[in-house]
C-alpha cells in the first residue's frame, strides 16, 4: 500500500521517543529498536523530531536533530510505513527542516506553529504555504498548554486550501478548538482529500469512534498521531482495527469500545502528568518503556526534567487497575531482537 493510501485508510502514529544514555547520550542501539518496536506492532507511521522526540535535540549545541531523523527513516526503510518529521520555528528554520526531512526521504512535515505566537491568520497561512512548497504538510493543533497557540475557524478554512496539504492532527484537548478544525476543514470542500488524526490524547476513544456530522457535511477522525500511542503500541493498533470494523457494520460493538475510554484517559492522566500541567510527560511515557525494557532509563536531554512529586505512583496504580491497556506480553516476546 503506497503511503497516502495508508495515509487515508488511518493507521496508528506513534510519536517517537527519544534514546538516551546516563550521559544523555543518543543511545543509537535502543533508538533502532523503539523503530522496530512500533513497526511490528502494525504503527502505519512514525513521527520524529516532534515534542515526545524533544524539540531540545535542534539546539546546536546537542546537534541530533538529523542524526535522529536519519536512524529512523534508516531503521524503518523495510516496512510499509509513513514518515512524518516534525518540522518547527519561523519561517526560514521551517523550510531548512522541511527541506531536509524531504531529502532524508520524509512523507510528509508536522508543521508546528508554536514559534508564531503573535502573527495573524494571514502570515501564519503565508509561512504555512512557504513549507508546503517543500513537503506536504501534516497539520497540528498544538494545546497551549504545551506551547502551542489559539487557532481560529477561518485559519483552518484557509490551511485547508493549501494544496500542500494532506492531513492535520487536532491536538487542542478542547472540544470547541477541536470542532473549529472539522468545520473548517468540511467548509473548505477538502474533507474527502485531507486526513483528520486525533491527537487529543485525553479523549482518543470518542474522537476516533464517533463521526462529525456538519451542516455543510461530515467527517471522521481516521486515525491517530499521539504520545500516548508511543506506548502500548500492539494494543492501540488492536483498538484502532477494532473501531475501523465497527465502523463498517454500523456501530456494532461501539458500545464496548466506548466503555474503556475512561481506563484509557485516566491511564493517559499519569503518564502525561496532567495535575501538574504536563510537566513529567516525557519522563512518563519513558518510564513504560523503561519497566518493558525497550529504553535503559527514562532519562531526557534536561536533566532537570524527570517524573514529578506522585506521578511514579499514578503510573503504578493505572497499570495495576488497566492491564488490558499494555502490550508487555507483545514486547517480552520480540525484545532481543529489537536490541540486537
Amino acid at each position: 500500500m503506497g503511503s497516502f493510501d495508508l495515509l487515508y485508510k488511518g493507521v496508528v502514529i506513534p510519536a517517537h521517543p527519544l534514546a538516551l544514555t546516563a550521559e544523555r547520550k543518543l543511545d543509537e542501539r535502543r533508538q533502532v529498536a523503539l523503530t522496530r518496536y512500533y513497526c511490528d506492532a502494525g504503527a502505519g507511521g512514525i513521527a520524529v523530531g516532534v515534542h515526545t522526540t524533544q524539540f531540545a535535540i535542534r539546539d546546536p549545541h546537542v546537534g541530533l536533530f538529523e542524526p535522529v531523523l536519519r536512524l529512523a527513516a534508516e531503521t524503518a526503510s523495510g516496512f510499509d510505513v509513513l514518515k512524518i518529521a516534525g518540522v518547527c520555528g519561523k519561517t526560514p528554520q521551517a523550510v531548512r527542516e522541511a527541506e531536509l526531512a524531504k531529502d532524508i526521504g520524509y512523507d510528509l512535515g508536522l508543521l508546528s506553529l508554536a514559534a508564531l505566537p503573535t502573527a495573524t491568520d494571514d502570515e501564519l497561512l503565508e509561512h504555512c504555504r512557504r513549507v508546503a512548497a517543500v513537503i506536504p504538510l501534516f497539520g497540528f493543533y498544538l494545546q497551549p498548554s504545551v506551547g502551542g497557540r489559539l487557532l481560529s475557524y477561518d485559519f483552518w478554512r484557509g490551511f485547508c486550501e493549501i494544496e500542500g496539504v494532506a492531513a492535520i492532527k487536532v491536538a487542542p484537548f478542547n472540544r470547541y478548538q477541536t470542532l473549529d478544525v472539522a468545520r473548517g476543514l468540511v467548509d473548505s470542500g477538502r474533507a474527502g482529500e485531507i486526513a483528520l488524526y486525533t491527537g487529543n490524547d485525553d479523549n482518543i476513544i470518542p474522537d476516533l469512534l464517533a463521526g462529525i456530522r456538519l451542516s455543510g457535511g461530515s467527517t471522521f477522525f481516521r486515525g491517530g498521531l499521539l504520545g500516548q500511542w508511543a506506548v502500548w503500541t500492539r494494543r492501540a493498533v488492536q483498538l484502532l482495527e477494532s473501531i475501523q470494523a465497527c465502523r463498517t457494520t454500523n456501530g456494532l460493538g461501539s458500545a464496548e469500545i466506548l466503555a474503556d475510554s475512561a481506563a484509557l484517559t485516566d491511564a493517559n492522566a499519569a503518564l502525561f502528568d496532567v495535575r501538574n500541567r504536563f510537566a513529567g510527560c516525557i519522563a512518563g511515557l519513558h518510564e513504560i518503556l523503561r519497566r518493558q525494557g525497550l529504553l535503559a532509563g527514562r532519562w531526557c536531554l534536561d536533566p532537570n526534567e524527570d517524573l514529578s512529586l506522585g506521578q511514579l505512583e499514578e503510573i503504578d496504580r493505572v497499570c495495576a487497575s488497566y492491564p488490558q491497556l499494555a502490550d508487555d506480553d507483545f514486547v517480552r516476546d520480540h525484545l532481543d531482537g529489537w536490541l540486537k
